[in-house]
């Protein structure tokens, strides 16, 4: 089960500086993490300063 960025998102990018796998993208409106990519280890959630992503 991947992980998903929600709209708290604040476009910071320390999800995506601390994704091991490179699954995090710019996306519209705020960061996206690639399902398929995502291995499910967590370091973005714990690196979000807003508490804006959730496992799916």
């Amino acid at each position: 089960m991947a992980y998903k960025i929600s709209d708290e998102c604040i476009n910071c990018g320390a999800c995506a500086a601390n994704c091991p796998v490179e699954a995090i993208a710019e996306g519209d409106e705020h960061f996206v993490i690639d399902a398929e990519k995502c291995i499910d280890c967590g370091a973005c959630a714990a690196g979000c300063p807003v508490e804006a992503i959730a496992e799916d």
